[in-house]
């Protein structure tokens, strides 16, 4: 399988790729990894995927990784796979595979390739994903449009830690739903700098009752 050229890999039936063994895919070299079809990738068991070396997969062309199936990258996908991915290939995500990803596949997405998710992708994030995946310094790498593509359940479902990891120009971001979805915990967990930029409309059409009554004296 190594000798073989990328013109001979390319020239793979799509049956002859699913029926390569772990070893065999472990010893494909990289650049016949990046001469993949997006329909060979999409062929791949999901042991060969997970068998793929890191350096492998960040080879992987954005078309090969956006032909990725749910099921390759739910249960194929390693946490160091991902962590390999290039900023590029995590932008060529689909939403579907986005939702597809593992809590701790999700935790593995290097903190400055978060920026690179789509708005789509951020706003499909299950509430598990959001609470048990993005750790708070990929909460603070969000884009403010990031930021404003949160669910409001996603937003509820935010740790304290993580209210107190969004910086002040995302919390300025947030939509009136979004602060009112935030927990009464979550909102005397805002930072007092992340209050006092509250824009007139979240406070009056976002904040609620008990909201307003869980603010310290801080805040206030």
């Amino acid at each position: 399988v190594a000798a073989m050229t990328t013109a001979g890999v390319r020239a793979l039936s799509t049956g002859g790729v699913a029926a390569l063994t772990t070893d065999q895919v472990v010893a494909l070299r990289t650049d016949q990894v990046a001469a993949l079809k997006t329909n060979q990738v999409a062929a791949l068991s999901t042991d060969g995927i997970a068998a793929m070396e890191t350096r492998d997969v960040a080879a992987l062309t954005t078309a090969g990784v956006g032909a990725l199936t749910t099921n390759q990258v739910s249960k194929g996908l390693t946490t160091d796979q991902v962590v390999a991915l290039r900023t590029d290939q995590v932008a060529a995500l689909r939403t579907g595979q986005v939702v597809a990803l593992t809590t701790d596949q999700v935790a593995a997405i290097e903190t400055r390739d978060v920026a690179a998710l789509t708005t789509a992708s951020v706003a499909a994030l299950s509430t598990d994903q959001v609470s048990k995946g993005l750790t708070t310094s990929q909460v603070a790498a969000l884009t403010t449009a990031g930021v404003a593509a949160v669910s409001t359940s996603g937003i509820a479902a935010l740790t304290t830690d993580q209210v107190v990891a969004l910086r002040t120009d995302q919390v300025m971001a947030l939509r009136t739903s979004q602060v009112a979805a935030l927990t009464t915990t979550g909102t005397a967990a805002l930072e007092t700098r992340d209050v006092a930029v509250l824009t007139t409309a979240q406070i009056q059409q976002g904040l609620t009752t008990n909201q307003i009554v869980a603010l310290t004296t801080d805040q206030i």
